[in-house]
């Protein structure tokens, strides 16, 4: 997952709004939250949706919770600013919500090449 995967995401994130984005793929609300151009974005629910530009698949709230993917390690990695996680774990665990697919999920551009993801631009990476 790289930096524009993650601003690719936070885009989407805009456009739908919160509540539309989170319902969409299934996330709760995180406590978990970064700012990026004075804005505020939940951690898990960039990060999911930053996966699917990066993979094609949307990584789901089980794969991003329990202590199992440092979110902030991955933000600060690509270069955003976001608090490092508390050693002790105080999070109550949450029954995962059901997706509601009030819009549907658009299809990701697919390179007729070599079958990656394209990004943003609509170029491939790798294929030129």
């Amino acid at each position: 997952m790289t930096r524009q995967h993650i601003l690719q995401a936070i885009t989407e994130y805009d456009s739908r709004g919160a509540e539309n984005l989170l319902g969409v793929y299934g996330f709760a609300a995180s406590r978990d939250t970064f700012a990026h151009e004075g804005r505020t974005y939940d951690t898990k629910a960039v990060l999911g949706v930053a996966h699917r530009y990066a993979t094609g698949r949307a990584a789901t709230t089980e794969e991003l919770t329990g202590g199992k993917v440092d979110t902030g390690k991955i933000l600060r990695k690509c270069g955003f600013e976001a608090a490092p996680r508390p050693s002790t774990p105080t999070a109550r665990k949450r029954p995962a919500p059901q997706r509601q697919n009030q819009v549907p999920e658009p299809e990701p551009a697919i390179c007729p090449t070599c079958s990656m993801t394209l990004p943003a631009t609509g170029v491939c990476d790798d294929c030129g």
